[in-house]
């Protein structure tokens, strides 16, 4: 996967919903690989899962909602998923902050 840094990247909110089985832990391992690597690449700015509700949000830099989810795809996950991608119009956060003024 190539680093988007060229492209004109659009950020996505991804709700993931899925339904756990003896087979998907198996496969959460190799998933981890590729959200890493996702995450490594600025394609991915965040990722997070809920085993509670079996919910995952996933922040996600591509040119278009059909990019978005072709990445998403190559997860050995997608089979479980049941995905919601929404085209984001404010992303912010502390960490986009300048840190606090400390006075000594």
């Amino acid at each position: 996967m190539e680093n988007l840094t060229n492209k004109q990247l659009n950020k996505y909110q991804v709700t993931i919903h899925f339904e756990m089985d003896d087979e998907f832990m198996t496969l959460v391992p190799p998933h981890r690989v590729l959200i890493n690597d996702l995450i490594e690449k600025n394609i991915i700015d965040s990722y997070t899962v809920s085993l509670e509700t079996q919910r995952s949000w996933i922040i996600i830099n591509a040119a278009s909602k059909k990019e978005a989810e072709d990445i998403l795809a190559k997860s050995p996950l997608y089979k479980y998923w049941t995905i919601e991608i929404d085209d984001i119009f404010v992303y912010d956060g502390q960490i986009y902050r300048l840190p606090a003024l400390q006075l000594n």
